[in-house]
């Protein structure tokens, strides 16, 4: 897992979503989609690293109704695109008050009613990683935690890879106070993840919340070299 991790001087939670075992005994593609918190922290050599790595588009995963300065990113590359991405609703008051309030949100608690609310949200991050330019793609939020955390979640369930591979990765972005709330809610990331995941199709949600089938099947084929069934 380690050598994924990519040091980009300025941000401290970045790695490449390649090299990770799928269910049928492939292998994720490097290269591909990398996860981070905001690249706007990056200096000039962050940058570099950034762009000489490969990275071309990048999308800021967002919460409407919030303003979030760290989340405005203005890369010093002309080629690098950067796309908007708000895949929660903070204007949301059920939303607010059953996560928010709690100090549930920002942990893997919240992942299953975001992926009920918000579909087309969630859908539309891939519709931009199937439109995206030749190169990588790099999508964050602000810590590259659980927004991050969401959309990587799917992104590897389509590309078949494995849960303890899933979690194993989601755990490297270290939080001790999500580890406390989850204790402190008699639950763990791994009962998380699998309430989250309990009677999704991942291919079908993100179909349904509006990303084509023959964009689903790009996706998978960067991802892991192999189109997904046309059924």
């Amino acid at each position: 897992m380690k050598d994924r991790v990519l040091c980009w001087d300025g941000c401290k939670n970045t790695r490449d979503l390649g090299g990770l075992k799928t269910r049928d005994g492939q292998v994720t593609r490097r290269g591909v989609i990398v996860r981070s918190d905001t690249p706007s922290r990056l200096t000039a050599a962050g940058w570099t690293a950034l762009h000489d790595y490969g990275i071309r588009t990048i999308i800021s995963l967002r919460t409407h109704g919030m303003t979030e300065d760290e989340l405005n990113v203005s890369p010093p590359f002309a080629d690098v695109t950067v796309v908007q991405a708000p895949i929660e609703d903070i204007t949301d008051a059920e939303f607010v008050r059953q996560w928010v309030d709690t100090g549930l949100w920002c942990t893997p608690l919240y992942y299953r009613d975001a992926l009920q609310r918000w579909p087309e949200r969630h859908a539309a991050v891939f519709s931009a990683i199937a439109a995206a330019q030749p190169g990588g793609v790099l999508f964050h939020c602000i810590r590259g935690h659980d927004r991050t955390g969401i959309i990587s979640l799917l992104a590897l369930m389509l590309a078949g890879v494995t849960l303890d591979e899933i979690i194993a990765d989601y755990e490297m972005s270290v939080d001790p106070v999500r580890n406390e709330v989850l204790t402190q809610n008699q639950s763990s990331v791994r009962e998380a993840f699998l309430g989250a995941l309990d009677g999704l199709d991942v291919e079908a949600y993100l179909n349904q919340g509006g990303v084509s089938r023959k964009d689903l099947a790009a996706i998978r084929e960067r991802l892991v070299g192999q189109a997904l069934s046309d059924c």
